[in-house]
């Protein structure tokens, strides 16, 4: 299994009428800590993109357990508990300054050559920064 820690504070704009972060905020703080989580093995989306494999979210779940408000510091910690083929699955727990579990989500994507908009399997590069985490 695979973990990492990002931090993010929530921002005044991140937040709705009530002093909440606003629900449809979430998925944006799972992105920035899946791609934190990716660019902490030396990959990034960008170079994926510019490999010709593009990495579509196909499914979504977020479980709300206590908002969170703005100026927190919210940690987001991504897991990853198996090896990615077609697919790659993440789980997010989030955080607050309390160490309070507030969000649980998860999201899964599928790797997509673009030349033909056809699924594919990872890069090889990108399999092998991953296995040392999964032996």
């Amino acid at each position: 299994m695979f973990v990492h820690s990002t931090k993010i504070r929530v921002r005044y704009a991140d937040t709705d009428q009530m002093g909440y972060m606003y629900y449809g905020n979430y998925a944006e703080f799972y992105e920035v800590g899946r791609v934190e989580m990716l660019r902490s093995l030396g990959l990034t989306y960008k170079s994926m993109e510019e490999s010709g494999i593009i990495m579509p979210v196909t499914e979504l779940k977020c479980k709300y357990i206590k908002p969170a408000f703005y100026d927190e510091e919210i940690t987001v910690k991504v897991l990853m508990e198996r090896m990615p083929a077609v697919r790659i699955h993440f789980k997010y727990e989030l955080s607050n300054e309390k160490e309070e579990l507030i969000n649980l989500g998860e999201t899964t994507l599928v790797f997509i050559r673009q030349e033909n908009n056809r699924p594919c399997y990872p890069p090889d590069d990108f399999l092998n920064k991953l296995k040392v985490h999964f032996n």
